[in-house]
């Protein structure tokens, strides 16, 4: 009795070993629908709403939008960000902040966005750089505003032009209307 269920047990064992054999030899010769990350790199593409790196865009005269307001440092819930500043006079003699070093450890980010949604200025940016794997701690710290970069200049308005001084009034002839008013009174 024993040799028939030993017998049975491994007639049952080749009976699914050959139906999971058949599987994957199936499936190994298929067309893959899939993308492979490698080697899609240069077509791959991520919705606008990924949150990958954060990055201070600058201009082409190097200068950017951030106004050292620190607004995203204190927004920053794992203190991710480090905003330096200082005080400098401007020509018109008032005290005005300057970045000086705006640091940002992506090690401890984690990615959130609301350190974008508290810049009033949209001065940073998540963009779409997401290979940021490193052997070295210390590369994940980076500064994001580029050396000798400065605050961008807007335009100033120009001063509004003072309203026209009235004419000199003539004197006003009489109307016929407020004559006639006159001889009905009378």
């Amino acid at each position: 009795m024993n040799n028939k269920s030993y017998l049975g047990g491994i007639i049952e064992a080749v009976k699914s070993l050959s139906i999971g054999m058949k599987t994957s030899l199936k499936v190994f010769f298929e067309k893959h629908e899939t993308e492979q990350y490698p080697e899609n790199r240069s077509t791959l593409h991520f919705s606008d709403r990924n949150r990958f790196c954060l990055e201070m865009p600058h201009n082409d005269k190097n200068e950017h939008k951030c106004i050292a307001c620190g607004l995203c440092q204190m927004a920053c819930p794992n203190d991710s960000i480090t905003v330096t500043s200082e005080m400098v006079t401007t020509e018109d003699g008032k005290k005005k902040r300057q970045l000086v070093k705006y640091e940002y450890n992506i090690g401890q980010c984690m990615f959130c966005n609301l350190c974008v949604q508290a810049c009033p200025h949209g001065a940073i940016r998540f963009n779409q750089e997401f290979e940021n794997a490193v052997f070295d701690k210390n590369k994940l710290l980076m500064q994001l505003n580029q050396p000798g970069s400065k605050v961008e200049e807007k335009p100033k308005p120009a001063p509004a032009a003072k309203p026209a001084a009235p004419a000199a009034a003539a004197p006003k002839a009489e109307a016929p209307a407020t004559t006639e008013t006159t001889k009905k009174e009378e």
